[in-house]
C-alpha cells in the first residue's frame, strides 16, 4: 500500500471501531486494531497525532463520537492520513466512504486501510469500489441468512438468547429454552394479583415497586411505567392448555410437550424494529443516542414459542387485563388524578365501581369533574337506579378527612391493621406450609391413582369405557386440589402484602406531622387507600359508607369532618351529589 509523501512531517490519525455485536465476539477488539495500526505507522514513518476509537458503534452511520473527532482533527489541518485496519472500519456504506474521502481531500488528507486493494488511480478506486459493493452484498446475505435461521429456530419451539431474557424467566443450559426464575417471577405474580384481585391501578403498582426498591428488569434505577401494562398483556404469563398450544405450533413442537402441563406463549417475530443513531447538540458537545421504532407485523407472521407456565391462574390474568382494558391517555379535559378510582368508590345501590367524567364549564376556562355509577351510565335505564353524579373535589375531600384522622392516631391505626391481618390469617385454616403440603400430597396421590387405572386397563381388568370414567373423576379431583393450592398461595401472598403495607403505613404516613399529611398529593392518598383496603360506597343522597381497616361501622356526620373512629365509618350528608 503506498504511503503519503509530502514535504512536511507525515502525521497520521489511527482510527479503530467495533460494533456492539462485534464486542461480543473475540478476535476483533479495539486493542488489536490499534496495535496493528501502530506497527504500520512506525513501519511507514508516520507520526501518530492521535488514536481515536469508537466502541460499540455501527459502521452503518457516520454519527459516531470517534468519527466526529477524526473529522474535526482533519478540518483543523496538518493531517496526512487517517489509518484504519479495514475499509469497513471507516464505514460500511460505499457512499459514506466516498463522502469522507472527498471531505478529507479538501484538507489534504487521505484515507488508508490495511486491506486496500487498489491505489489512487481511477482503476484503483474502481477496484476498491467494487470490493466495497461486494462486501455490502455479502453482509446483506449474512443478515438475511441469520434472520431466516432465527425464524426456523422459533418454528422449532426454541427461544432466541438475547441480551435480556423475559422478566421472570432465565435461559436453560443450552440457551434455547426458558426456565422459571422464581425470585423474579414472584414479582410478576404480584403485579397480576395487585391489579387483577386487589384492584390496584398500574400507577399504584409502580409506586409500590419503587417504594420497596425492587430491582428493575434491566438493572436501571427506576421502573419503566409501561412495563406493568406490557407484562399484563404478555401471553408468556397467561396459562395455556396443551390443546390451545397445539393449535399454535407445529406437530413436531407439540409432540415434545406434555399433555398434562400448562404453558405460556412467547411470540417471536411479532414486532418489526428499526433502529438508528441520532446525534444532538448539547452544552457539553454532541450527545449520541439510539432511537428505535416498533411496528407490529401481521398476526399470521407471529410465531408461537411455548415457555414454562408462570404459575398465575387464568382468571387472575383475565381480571388484570379487564381492569386495564379501558386505560387510555388522559385528555386535556382531565389532567387530574382521580383519588377514588380503581374500584375504591362504588355505588351503594348496585355495588358497581364508579366511573369518572369531566365537563367543560360554561365559561370554557376550566372543567368540572364528577364520579358516577358505572352500571347506570353504561347500561342505561333499568340497570341501576342511581342516576346521581358526585362532584369529585367534594367527595375526595370528605373521604380524605375521614382517613387522615385515622392516620393521625397511630395507636388506633396499628390496632386496626393488626385486626385485619389476624382476620386474614384466621381464614387460612391452620399453618399454610402444612396445608400446602397436604394439597401437594393429594395431587401426587391422584397422579399415582391415574397410573394404576391405566395399568388395570392395559391388563384387561377394566374396560376402556370404565377407564375413561375413572380418569374423568381423577381429573376433577386433581383440578379441585390445584385450585385449592393456588388459592392458598394467593392468600399467603395477600397476607405478606398486608404485613408489608402495615409497616409502610406506620413508618411513613402515621409518623407525619398533620400539616405534611394534609398536603399529600392525590396519587399518594390513593396509595394510602389501597394499603388500608378502603371501600367507599356512595348512596344517591350522597351518604358515604367507608369501610377499611376495622370492621364495625360508626356514623360520622359529614359536617363534623371527623376521623374514622376505629377505622370504619359512615359519612352522612347530601353535599356533593348533583343531578344526572
Amino acid at each position: 500500500m503506498p504511503s503519503t509523501n509530502g514535504h512536511g512531517p507525515k502525521r497520521a490519525i489511527l482510527y479503530a471501531r467495533v460494533s456492539t455485536d462485534e464486542q461480543a465476539r473475540s478476535g476483533y477488539s479495539l486493542a488489536q486494531q490499534i496495535e496493528a495500526l501502530r506497527d504500520y505507522a512506525a513501519r511507514e514513518g508516520y507520526g501518530v497525532l492521535e488514536e481515536v476509537v469508537d466502541p460499540g458503534q455501527s459502521g452503518a452511520s457516520l454519527e459516531r463520537p470517534g468519527m466526529d473527532r477524526v473529522r474535526d482533527l482533519v478540518a483543523a489541518g496538518d493531517v496526512s492520513v487517517v489509518l484504519a485496519q479495514d475499509r469497513d472500519r471507516i464505514a460500511r456504506e460505499p457512499a459514506y466512504h466516498y463522502l469522507l474521502r472527498r471531505e478529507f481531500e479538501e484538507h489534504g488528507t487521505k484515507i488508508r486501510a490495511l486491506n486496500d486493494r487498489g491505489d489512487d488511480s481511477p482503476e484503483g478506486e474502481l477496484t476498491d469500489g467494487i470490493l466495497d459493493q461486494l462486501g455490502k452484498y455479502e453482509r446483506a446475505k449474512i443478515a438475511e441468512r441469520s434472520r431466516r435461521g432465527k425464524l426456523q429456530r422459533a418454528r422449532e419451539g426454541k427461544v432466541m438468547a438475547g441480551r435480556r431474557v423475559k422478566y421472570g424467566f432465565k435461559l436453560n443450559e443450552a440457551r434455547d429454552g426458558l426456565l422459571i426464575d422464581e425470585n423474579k417471577m414472584q414479582n410478576v405474580r404480584r403485579i397480576f394479583r395487585m391489579v387483577g384481585l386487589e384492584g390496584h391501578t398500574l400507577n399504584a403498582v409502580y409506586k409500590t415497586f419503587e417504594r420497596e426498591r425492587i430491582p428493575t428488569p434491566g438493572g436501571g434505577k427506576r421502573w419503566d411505567r409501561a412495563f406493568f401494562r406490557l407484562a399484563i398483556l404478555d401471553d408468556a404469563y397467561r396459562p395455556h392448555t396443551f390443546e390451545e398450544v397445539q393449535e399454535l405450533v407445529s406437530p413436531d413442537v407439540a409432540a415434545r410437550l406434555e399433555r398434562e402441563q400448562i404453558y405460556g406463549i412467547s411470540w417471536y417475530n411479532r414486532l418489526r424494529v428499526r433502529t438508528r443513531q441520532v446525534s444532538e447538540s448539547t452544552e457539553n458537545g454532541r450527545r449520541y443516542r439510539k432511537e428505535a421504532r416498533f411496528t407490529e407485523r401481521p398476526r399470521e407472521e407471529w410465531i408461537a414459542v411455548p415457555v414454562p407456565s408462570a404459575g398465575i391462574p387464568r382468571d387472575v390474568v383475565d381480571a388484570a387485563r379487564e381492569a386495564i382494558k379501558d386505560n387510555r391517555r388522559t385528555s386535556s379535559a382531565g389532567r387530574r388524578f382521580w383519588e377514588l378510582s380503581g374500584g375504591i368508590l362504588r355505588c351503594a345501590v348496585c355495588g358497581h365501581g364508579a366511573e369518572t367524567r369531566s365537563i367543560r364549564a360554561h365559561s370554557g376556562t376550566h372543567y368540572h369533574h364528577y364520579y358516577h355509577c358505572r352500571n347506570h351510565h353504561k347500561n342505561g335505564n333499568g340497570a341501576c337506579t342511581n342516576r346521581k353524579s358526585y362532584r369529585a373535589v367534594d367527595l375526595e375531600g370528605r373521604v380524605w378527612d375521614l382517613v387522615s384522622g385515622l392516620l393521625k392516631d397511630p395507636e388506633r391505626l396499628r390496632a386496626g391493621l393488626d385486626e385485619m391481618i389476624e382476620a386474614e390469617r384466621a381464614g387460612m385454616h391452620g399453618d399454610p406450609e402444612t396445608e400446602a403440603l397436604l394439597w401437594l400430597g393429594r395431587i401426587t396421590a391422584l397422579d399415582s391413582k391415574r397410573s394404576r387405572y391405566q395399568d388395570m386397563a392395559a391388563e384387561g381388568h377394566i374396560t376402556f369405557e370404565e377407564l375413561g370414567a375413572k380418569l374423568r373423576e381423577v381429573e376433577v379431583d386433581r383440578a379441585t386440589a390445584e385450585e385449592e393450592l393456588d388459592n392458598l398461595q394467593l392468600r399467603r401472598a395477600r397476607l405478606e402484602d398486608l404485613e408489608r403495607d402495615r409497616e409502610t403505613l406506620l413508618e411513613e404516613y402515621a409518623g407525619m406531622v398533620p400539616e405534611a399529611l394534609d398536603e399529600l398529593a392525590g396519587e399518594e392518598r390513593h396509595q394510602v387507600y389501597r394499603m388500608l383496603r378502603l371501600q367507599v360506597h356512595v348512596s344517591p343522597n350522597g351518604d358515604l359508607d367507608v369501610r377499611g381497616v376495622l370492621r364495625e361501622p360508626v356514623c360520622t356526620p359529614m359536617d363534623t369532618r371527623s376521623s374514622i373512629p376505629g377505622g370504619t365509618g359512615t359519612s352522612s350528608g347530601r353535599s356533593g351529589a348533583t343531578g344526572p
